[in-house]
């Protein structure tokens, strides 16, 4: 089997880093990406995807990247859910990232790729 995601876009929002109760950072960003086609009006059409990054990457995403960063993806399809506060299950798809580059030079001189 196979679940493999390619993405190249931008961030539509500041990353938001956590940490888990054991430590380990992970963080959340939603990457827009525009679709191969227009619609019947000439607009281009975009997808926003959910994404989640572990460890340090999740620590440099925050660090170095802002909302209209020009990103590329790898990464996989995952699904999950849970109960929130008012006992309403919630039902989650989201990429988890593998590998993210920055598509985009850094005036400060950073490294431009980041692994897992």
């Amino acid at each position: 089997m196979m679940n493999r995601v390619v993405l190249i876009g931008r961030l539509t929002k500041e990353p938001e880093l956590y940490y888990t109760k054991q430590g380990a950072a992970y963080a959340r960003i939603c990457v827009a990406v525009n679709r191969g086609f227009r619609n019947s009006l000439g607009e281009q059409q975009v997808d926003f995807i959910n994404c989640v990054v572990w460890r340090k990457s999740a620590e440099n995403v925050t660090e170095y990247c802002k909302k209209g960063s020009l990103v590329g993806i790898t990464g996989r399809i995952q699904t999950s859910n849970y109960d929130d506060e008012q006992g309403k299950r919630i039902y989650r798809t989201e990429v988890v990232i593998e590998s993210i580059t920055f598509l985009e030079r850094r005036r400060e001189g950073h490294h431009n790729k980041m692994g897992l």
